[in-house]
């Protein structure tokens, strides 16, 4: 799957945060949700304009983001 497909950045919609198309739900707020426990099914009902591929997309744009990640070690 291609999360392209499924997310955008907009400079005039939120601010340009990475946003589910076609709406204003961000993908931290989705990726928030998961890590709390919510299931797919929950986020479903809770957002019904979004789907099942809406939501995997956000995990794959968090994974391929975190693959280009920069960490930098400090010192004590």
């Amino acid at each position: 799957m291609n999360w392209k497909a499924h997310i955008s950045s907009d400079p005039a919609i939120l601010f340009g945060k990475a946003v589910i198309k076609n709406t204003r739900i961000p993908v931290e707020l989705i990726l928030e949700k998961l890590g709390s426990g919510y299931s797919f099914e929950e986020l479903l009902e809770a957002y019904p304009r979004i789907t099942k591929d809406d939501i995997r997309a956000c995990l794959l744009f968090a994974s391929d983001n975190s693959k280009h990640e920069k960490v930098l070690s400090v010192a004590k």
